[in-house]
């Protein structure tokens, strides 16, 4: 008798049925996450890997609230808003700068005697 399912001549298979060749190797692998959490498993696409944040040290499933940087990413915003605000404040300065020029050409051209009238 036959097993249940396709009959196809020239497929190896063992003991329990599965096709031999055919499955992904599966290495021991250690995942690192950025907190120092180690976790052991298995994979199919290598020995290790890190990742930037799981599920113990993630603010939803733990309930506490905490900057979660990746890469530098808080200290780049950070620096980026102190450079806006440092462009701004100079933006300002040149604005209030131009604003006074003019209205000292404007008191200027008032305080001046009106030229003489041409006759031709």
């Amino acid at each position: 008798m036959q097993p249940l399912g396709i009959y196809l001549p020239g497929i190896k298979k063992t003991e329990s049925g599965m096709k031999t060749g055919i499955h992904p190797k599966y290495f021991k692998t250690k995942i690192t996450c950025a907190c120092g959490n180690v976790i052991e498993t298995a994979s199919t696409k290598g020995e290790t890997f890190s990742v930037e944040i799981w599920s113990a040290c993630h603010p939803f499933f733990t309930g506490k609230m905490k900057l979660v940087d990746m890469a530098g990413r808080v200290e780049k915003f950070q620096k980026k808003s102190a450079t806006a605000a440092t462009v701004q404040a100079e933006t300002k300065a040149r604005e209030e700068a131009k604003a006074v020029a003019v209205a000292a050409k404007k008191a200027k051209r008032k305080a001046a005697p009106p030229p003489p009238e041409r006759t031709s």
